[in-house]
């Protein structure tokens, strides 16, 4: 704590360990509410003396699991292959396979099927191709 103002409450300075703590916890997602009450100052106070370190904490943190990832999909072993899967899924926008129907057709769905199913290979496929 710095100088104490005349009249008032010291003056805050904050510590490197405070700026690595508040760091740690934006980055795992702690409300700043939270983290202001842990330091036992003001939000507006943590506000002011720790703004880079909540706006760049979730940074840092989301960098510091994705390299984690990265290594694990990377690697070899059950975990990477679960790694890698998520990590296609979510970077580079894979998706399951859409499954096959599995239940039966209802009746207009057959009958609708059954017609499509009756032109092939006819004169009539050609034309009503347009129109299915």
């Amino acid at each position: 704590m710095a100088d104490r103002k005349p009249g008032g409450r010291p003056s805050f300075a904050p510590t490197p360990a405070q700026r690595q703590m508040v760091e740690g916890m934006a980055g795992c997602g702690i409300t700043e509410t939270d983290i202001a009450q842990v330091l036992a100052i003001a939000p507006k106070t943590l506000r002011r003396h720790f703004r880079v370190e909540l706006d760049t904490g979730h940074i840092k943190a989301n960098a510091k699991v994705a390299g984690n990832l990265y290594r694990l999909a990377t690697g070899s072993g059950r975990e990477a292959v679960t790694a890698a899967i998520f990590w296609l899924k979510t970077r580079a926008r894979w998706s399951e396979p859409v499954p096959v129907r599995q239940y039966p057709l209802g009746k207009r769905e057959y009958q609708h099927q059954q017609a499509i199913d009756a032109i092939k290979g006819t004169a009539w496929e050609d034309i009503l191709d347009k129109y299915t």
